[in-house]
């Protein structure tokens, strides 16, 4: 299961002011609704699992890609619809 956390954690988690959490996301670094979210207009949650993956592998684009195509494959939206018929 993966964790979105708030500002603070992920500042102490990853050892970045919030200020550099936020110029990661202005410049483009982390992708909006993969390594984090806006709830609103104050609000921004992180995702800590592929934003440490995203450090290890900032030289390996494509190593990266795979663990955000991982991390999808697991949301519900992208489960199989089961096909079977409910008993009755």
């Amino acid at each position: 299961m993966v964790t979105f956390v708030g500002k603070q954690q992920a500042s102490k988690t990853l050892d970045l002011s919030g200020e550099t959490l936020k110029r990661y996301r202005l410049e483009g670094k982390w992708i909006e609704g993969i390594h984090w979210v806006r709830l609103n207009s104050r609000c921004v949650r992180y995702n800590l699992e592929l934003i440490q993956d995203w450090f290890h592998n900032q030289h390996d684009p494509v190593a990266h890609f795979r663990a955000i195509e991982a991390y999808q494959e697991t949301l519900l939206s992208n489960q199989k619809k089961s096909t079977r018929k409910p008993k009755q």
